[in-house]
């Protein structure tokens, strides 16, 4: 099985795939139950969907707000699907005994980032952002299906190195990423830290091991 998949990496870039019949990105069925690939156009409104149900609330005034949010996430997720960067994939998780082929179980982004992220220059690095989750799949494998299906994405890039950021009070994302093998790297503390009481950003690296596509 690893070697198929090695194959299919070889085969194809990993950015987006325009049609919906593409090869599955990682068979994880050993310990994941969901099949994972990159996104398409039609999964859009999915998508969207889950990350705005997983990073902003629908109670109170936020409630009014949240179809304007999703809207957001959707155009910003269109415009980087629609124009790749030469190191980008957002990868979903599906139930292959689902009913509707439109209903997602999960998804995640991978991308660069440099050591001036506005003006990408320095040295860029693989980073993973837009973990989510939908609420009835947590708690089965299907983020750690999804982190380890990116673990190899990054390799076939040529990469050896990930990295994200958690929120120093998301003590359960930071025990799956721990679980995981992700390590700290640098807690990051700003102004809004300390005047509007947020919780600090952490972020956490993985040495990845090359053999995880051989």
């Amino acid at each position: 099985m690893l070697n198929q998949i090695k194959i299919k990496l070889a085969l194809k870039p990993l950015f987006f795939y325009s049609s919906p019949q593409e090869p599955v990105i990682a068979d994880l069925t050993a310990s994941c139950p969901f099949q994972i690939r990159a996104a398409t156009p039609t999964d859009l409104t999915g998508v969207a969907q889950i990350i705005a149900e997983s990073f902003h609330s629908q109670n109170g005034l936020l409630g009014w707000l949240f179809p304007l949010l999703r809207l957001g996430i959707h155009e910003d997720l269109r415009h980087r699907l629609a124009s790749p960067a030469p190191h980008h994939v957002c990868l979903i998780a599906v139930d292959p005994n689902a009913h509707a082929a439109s209903d997602l179980v999960g998804t995640v982004e991978l991308g660069m980032r440099f050591g001036d992220a506005w003006a990408q220059v320095g040295r860029g690095f693989p980073y993973l952002s837009n973990l989510a989750v939908h609420p009835k799949y947590r708690r089965q494998g299907a983020a750690s299906g999804l982190l380890t299906a990116c673990e190899k994405v990054a390799l076939s890039w040529g990469f050896q190195d990930l990295y994200l950021h958690v929120l120093e009070n998301n003590h359960q994302a930071r025990q799956l990423y721990l679980k995981l093998g992700y390590q700290v790297h640098k807690v990051e503390s700003h102004l809004n830290t300390f005047f509007l009481g947020r919780s600090r950003q952490i972020l956490l690296h993985k040495r990845l091991n090359a053999n995880l596509i051989i």
